[in-house]
């Protein structure tokens, strides 16, 4: 029979770090390429659809259909550079603060492969799980890591590793994040715009 294990978990935009880093990413890449620009109609487009189906795939490849290899493996080393500084100054003492209570660490995040384990590779989490990309066409979704499809996320990586997972504590900014935060015995609500800890 599969055992509990401690979990807490942390979102990361709005949460661990200021901003969004996939929106950040984007914006890098306006500033960085003239791709991006000729996508602004189609982009228009996805961003209303977003208002009806936040939790969707189909906008989300229109706002990233520019996205080439070519372009995430030569901006992403200096984007991860600059957007590191956004991070709040607690996260990575509280990251290290809950696994030293003995509990699982994990980082789910909507945002993609290709810049959420690079942003978060020296804070030591037990598992990042993230939005999954194509890595031939890295604006098309695999996985759309959001809402309820973290808790899926999450389950899928304890069976993984032979346990059930008990949610002893969740960090998050954002509402979407409600399936997650309702399976935890303790939510931690953080200002997106501060980092600072609020009432939800």
């Amino acid at each position: 029979m599969l055992k509990k294990v401690n979990v807490v978990v942390f979102d990361f935009d709005g949460t661990l770090s200021g901003g969004d880093s996939s929106v950040d990413f984007g914006r890098y890449c306006f500033k960085h390429s003239i791709k991006p620009w000729f996508c602004l109609v189609c982009m228009t487009v996805a961003s209303i659809v977003k208002i009806f189906n936040p939790g969707g795939a189909w906008w989300r490849q229109k706002m990233r259909g520019f996205l080439t290899q070519k372009m995430v493996h030569e901006f992403t080393p200096e984007f991860i550079k600059q957007h590191k500084t956004k991070r709040f100054g607690w996260a990575k003492a509280q990251v290290a603060k809950e696994k030293a209570k003995g509990n699982k660490v994990v980082l789910i995040s909507a945002s993609p492969d290709y810049l959420i384990p690079l942003l978060v590779s020296d804070m030591k989490f037990d598992a990042v799980l993230t939005s999954k990309m194509q890595k031939n066409k890295p604006w098309k979704y695999d996985f759309v890591c959001y809402g309820k499809n973290k808790v899926v996320a999450l389950d899928n990586w304890a069976k993984e590793n032979k346990f059930i997972p008990n949610v002893v504590r969740s960090y998050s900014d954002s509402r979407s994040d409600m399936p997650l935060m309702n399976i935890a015995k303790e939510r931690v609500w953080i200002d997106s715009k501060t980092g600072l800890r609020k009432d939800k």
